[in-house]
């Protein structure tokens, strides 16, 4: 299963960007990241067995554990690819949160778009590795 990280704005040369690729160097599941503009831009097409899933404010709140399972039931349904998709500054629009199948948050707090594509980067490598087995400090 693809994990496919869309993003608004260009990360460049920063520290954000090196942990983004630090984390998705060490995932082992297919990855990708596809930048846009922060304003236009046309969207990779949209696959058959694609969730998509926003991050947004108003999201949802999963643990690490909770996201992992979510990840692993996807897979395990025949889901190809799992779409991220990380707006821009102002976030998404109505429209856009009611086509998505997962409304994700890292919190109430407003993060930087950028911080939360690293922090994305992070919570897919740690669920790929507590569904590969490995132990995972925070359980029990």
């Amino acid at each position: 299963m693809l994990l496919h990280v869309v993003a608004r704005g260009r990360i460049g040369r920063s520290p954000e960007a090196e942990l983004v690729a630090r984390y998705l160097k060490r995932i082992v599941w297919p990855t990708r990241v596809t930048e846009l503009p922060d304003a236009g831009g046309k969207l990779p097409a949209l696959e058959a067995q694609t969730v998509r899933v926003l991050l947004d404010e108003k999201g949802e709140v999963l643990g690490s554990l909770d996201f992992a399972r979510r990840l692993e039931r996807w897979r395990d349904t025949g889901t190809r690819e799992v779409r991220f998709l990380i707006g821009a500054a102002d976030g998404f629009g109505d429209a856009e949160r009611a086509e998505a199948d997962l409304l994700l948050s890292f919190g109430r707090a407003t993060w930087p778009h950028m911080l939360a594509r690293a922090m994305l980067a992070e919570q897919l490598f740690r669920a790929t590795s507590i569904l590969a087995g490995h132990p995972y400090h925070r359980e029990g």
